[in-house]
């Protein structure tokens, strides 16, 4: 499986021969990718902010992953109802997505949209990402990565998403003011049990601007097994 981060909370990620695009917001100083760079096989869309959908109406070609609120959106508003087949669905599910496995879980966030038009945007969400469908008994060959979209901490990482989803590697959101901050995010790394923890939803605006060493020095604090990447713009992680 591999993962590139193209700032703030837009992700790119391949398993097998399918590629996953996620939260596509490319006006932001981490990166120098647009829109033209992807041609994902689908777009998972963690909530309706406009840092995290910015860019999905340029993907017609792909599937949009999403709950059936923000596809109803994104396709209403975005110009996308005659291009995308929306995959709506929600909180515990599970879908596949050619050689991907994708586990939709809550994120403690708002959610809504700037528009003339009043939607019910439902929850905002994150993604559990595997290379095998998620079952009661652990496997060890499996790969996953959880994407946890806009949250703060909350208990099911600790009681739902680490034991049962049990992800390899996990992109926390760092930036603090609209989001946890680095201690959260370490005390959440901790939680999950995870190999390997990536910063993001950091530096875009002047709110969210930190010093990522705060969310190194806090994953130490913790005790944690999780080692930090601070990935720079554009750049690649395999896990394996």
């Amino acid at each position: 499986m591999e993962l590139t981060w193209h700032g703030h909370s837009t992700w790119h990620v391949t398993v097998g021969d399918t590629d996953l695009l996620i939260d596509p917001f490319f006006d932001n100083p981490k990166t120098e990718k647009g829109p033209d760079d992807f041609d994902p096989d689908y777009l998972l869309l963690t909530h309706a902010h406009q840092d995290h959908i910015a860019h999905a109406g340029e993907f017609t070609d792909a599937t949009v992953v999403a709950t059936p609120e923000v596809c109803g959106y994104v396709e209403a508003e975005m110009g996308l109802e005659d291009h995308i087949g929306g995959m709506g669905m929600n909180l515990g599910g599970t879908v596949e997505c050619g050689d991907a496995f994708v586990t939709m879980h809550r994120s403690d966030h708002t959610n809504g949209a700037n528009t003339g038009y009043e939607y019910d945007l439902g929850m905002p969400a994150g993604f559990v990402i595997a290379d095998t469908k998620p079952t009661q008994v652990a496997d060890e060959e499996s790969t996953s990565f959880y994407h946890a979209g806009d949250t703060a901490l909350m208990p099911e990482m600790r009681d739902i998403i680490g034991p049962y989803l049990e992800p390899d590697a996990a992109a926390l959101p760092v930036g603090d003011h609209f989001t946890m901050g680095p201690w959260q995010a370490a005390v959440a790394a901790d939680w999950l049990n995870v190999d390997h923890a990536f910063p993001m939803h950091y530096d875009t605006f002047p709110p969210i601007e930190i010093d990522t060493d705060e969310f190194v020095d806090e994953v130490k604090a913790t005790g944690g097994s999780a080692e930090v990447h601070v990935l720079d713009g554009d750049e690649s992680f395999t896990l394996e």
